[in-house]
């Protein structure tokens, strides 16, 4: 079974080079019958495949798709055929590196299509393939080539707006997943995962390759990397370190039910119904005093042992500035645990 299929339409530069690739109806784990269609109609012999198509070749490819049963596709293979950008399609066969701009476009709408969680895809060697790009009113425009195009827009008595200079588009101008509420767009890059009922404030921010499971209110950041569980909420200005700022290899994650204060950090993931107390940033080596439900202290230990637990709240003591970590019976028992070894 094949991994991903896609037709698209983009934008290509002067030099006939991909800027972007917009996929309307990216397919996971595609039929039979569609690699069947691409192989009778495009050539394809299998592997990982880039295809430019004109109109002839998309035309033979929906109806290929129409006479498999796959109407959707053909729909989408039809109205393609009569653009008059780029089109292309891709095929991949299995989940390897990226080596077309395309590919990594298909990856990035299979994420905020939610057709594949966050760490579920192969984004290895994607910065290399993404041009950086100047996005405006009028679409992607290769930065060599935006000074002649706002020239030729002043021209004409027109402007072109650019709305920001990044490798990565805002994901509403490719996908709006259902049930969902984005205050600020531009602060959400595609490839960002945002489940069904999340509300996303005006400071909110969602990189690609993270995101959240379902109804939470973000307020923070979300850093490439980082999923939030459901029923979890980041409070305004809090932040969590990705795995491109420092994280390492460590992946960061928000369980169920949690909360991260106003301008509060992890370094760390947390478990389910935790709570960090705003203002305090925790690493992996931040030294917690371990606290138990007389407020007695029981043991002292590196943030990087509590990583993932359950049922902890992190704060910051008023008095001494010490990192304490209150808990319930379970959680004390394990922390215990965790001083004795040292």
């Amino acid at each position: 079974m094949a991994f991903a299929f896609a037709i698209g339409v983009g934008t290509k530069n002067e030099k006939n080079e991909w800027l972007e690739t917009f996929f309307q109806a990216p397919v996971l784990s595609p039929s039979k019958s569609i690699i069947e269609a691409a192989k009778t109609t495009l050539n394809y012999e299998g592997g990982n495949a880039t295809i430019e198509a004109n109109a002839d070749l998309l035309a033979k490819l929906a109806s290929a798709l129409e006479s498999e049963g796959e109407a959707s596709q053909a729909e989408v293979a039809n109205i393609c055929a009569k653009a008059s950008a780029p089109t292309v399609i891709v095929i991949l066969e299995s989940d390897e590196q990226a080596e077309s701009t395309p590919e990594v476009y298909l990856k990035l709408h299979l994420l905020s299509h939610r057709l594949v969680r966050p760490h579920g895809v192969n984004l290895s060697g994607i910065f290399g393939l993404l041009p950086n790009v100047a996005w405006t009113n009028l679409g992607a425009i290769d930065l060599n080539e935006l000074p002649k195009k706002q020239l030729e827009a002043r021209a004409k008595g027109e402007l072109i707006q650019v709305q920001s200079v990044d490798k990565f588009p805002k994901m509403t101008d490719y996908v709006v997943p259902s049930g969902v509420r984005i205050a600020a767009t531009s602060r959400v890059r595609l490839g960002a995962y945002i489940g069904e009922g999340t509300t996303i404030m005006h400071e909110g921010f969602v990189n690609f390759n993270a995101g959240t499971e379902g109804t939470s209110m973000i307020e923070g950041r979300i850093s490439a990397g980082v999923m939030v569980g459901e029923g979890s909420d980041l409070g305004g200005g809090c932040s969590t370190m990705g795995t491109l700022s420092g994280g390492g290899n460590i992946i960061i994650s928000v369980g169920k039910n949690s909360l991260l204060g106003a301008n509060a950090g992890i370094g760390i993931p947390v478990g389910d119904r935790c709570i960090v107390e705003a203002g305090l940033y925790i690493t992996a080596g931040t030294k917690v005093i371990m606290l138990d439900d007389q407020n007695q202290e029981v043991g002292v230990v590196k943030a990087r042992e509590l990583a993932g637990k359950d049922d902890l709240l992190f704060r910051r003591n008023s008095q001494s500035g010490a990192v304490e970590c209150k808990t319930n019976k379970s959680a004390i028992e394990l922390n215990e645990a965790l001083h004795a070894n040292n």
